[in-house]
C-alpha cells in the first residue's frame, strides 16, 4: 500500500466527501508503487490475485467515512459515482457484491482497515480517473455493511505521479465528454430520465463551436421479443431525444444518432437497460 502517516497537510482532493457520513480517520497516501486492483481480489497462498491491477506513483489521501443511520452504503455510492459523472470521469472498473471478492481481503490486505471486513454480499467498490488542468486523479470508493448493519465507505484519492501506466486508462481529452447516461421509457411517448444539471451540462459542452453531440440509444431484449422489436423502440427513443436537444438549441446537424439496441452489453448496472447515452466531442 506504500507509505501511510498521518495527516499533516490537507490533501488535494476532487470529490468531497459524502455529507451523510462521519469522517473516522484520514490518512496521507504517499508511495511510489500503490497497489490499485481495478479486478476482482483474491488471496492464495497468502499473496494477493488479481487479474488486472496496477502500482503506480501517487500522492494523496485516504478518508474512512461511517454512514450516518438515517442514511446507507447505496446512498454514498450513489453520492460519488454523480460526483464523477459531473467530473466526466473514466469509470476503470466497479463491481458490486461476491464478484468483488472477500471482503476480508479487501479490508485487512487492500486497505488495511480492519473496521471494512463486512459481508461479501453487501459491498462495492468502483476506481475512476479524472483528469484536472495537467493531473490525473485516481479515486477509489469501497463501501460495505459490517455485521452489526453498520455501513461504512473508504474513499482513496490519488494524484497519479510521472510514468504512471494504469490498464485501461484512456488519454483523457478534453475533446470527448460524456457520457451522460439517460434511462428512458415508453412506446408511444417517451419519459426520459433525467435532471436539469444533466441537460444544462451536454447544452453547455455543445456550446463549441463545430462540436458534435453523439446520441447512442440502447435498449434491453425483452423476453418474447424480436432484435428488430427491440432496434424499433431503441431508434423511436432517439428520434424522440433529438427532438428534445432540439428544443434546447442543439440542432440536428450538430447531432450524430447511432442506434445500438441491444447488441451492446455493459458490465455496470448504470450502463444498462433501455437508455440514451450522450457524449459531446468538440472539433480539433
Amino acid at each position: 500500500m506504500g507509505l501511510i502517516v498521518p495527516l499533516s497537510l490537507q490533501a488535494q482532493t476532487v470529490v468531497p466527501a459524502f455529507p451523510l457520513a462521519t469522517i473516522e480517520a484520514e490518512t496521507d497516501i504517499v508511495s511510489p508503487a500503490h497497489l490499485v486492483l481495478l479486478s476482482r481480489v483474491r488471496e492464495v497462498n497468502d499473496r494477493i490475485r488479481s487479474e488486472s491491477l496496477a502500482r503506480v506513483p501517487v500522492n494523496g489521501e485516504g478518508q474512512l467515512l461511517k454512514i450516518a443511520e438515517d442514511s446507507n452504503r447505496e446512498d454514498a455510492r450513489a453520492y460519488y459515482f454523480n460526483q464523477l459523472k459531473k467530473l466526466n470521469a473514466q469509470i476503470l472498473y466497479q463491481c458490486e457484491g461476491r464478484s468483488c471478492g472477500r471482503s476480508s481481503v479487501w479490508a485487512n490486505r487492500i486497505f488495511r482497515q480492519s473496521i471494512l471486513y463486512g459481508r461479501d454480499a453487501n459491498q462495492d467498490y468502483l476506481v475512476a480517473a479524472v483528469q484536472e488542468g495537467a493531473s490525473i486523479h485516481l479515486v477509489l470508493v469501497y463501501t460495505v455493511t459490517r455485521g452489526n448493519l453498520t455501513d461504512y465507505v473508504w474513499v482513496e484519492q490519488l494524484r497519479l505521479g510521472e510514468g504512471a501506466d494504469v490498464p485501461g486508462l484512456d488519454l483523457l481529452s478534453e475533446r470527448v465528454r460524456g457520457p451522460i447516461v439517460v434511462p428512458w421509457q415508453g412506446g408511444i411517448t417517451y419519459r426520459f430520465e433525467w435532471d436539469s444539471t444533466d441537460r444544462r451540462q451536454v447544452t453547455d459542452w455543445a456550446s463549441g463551436a463545430d462540436s458534435a453531440v453523439v446520441i447512442t440509444a440502447h435498449s434491453s431484449l425483452a423476453d418474447g421479443e424480436t432484435l428488430e422489436a427491440s432496434m424499433a423502440r431503441a431508434s423511436e427513443a432517439l428520434e424522440a431525444m433529438s427532438s428534445l436537444l432540439q428544443k434546447s438549441g442543439i440542432s440536428r446537424e450538430q447531432q450524430v444518432p447511432i442506434v445500438v439496441g441491444p447488441a451492446v452489453s455493459m458490465p455496470t448496472p448504470d450502463r444498462s437497460g433501455d437508455r440514451i447515452e450522450v457524449v459531446v466531442i468538440s472539433a480539433p
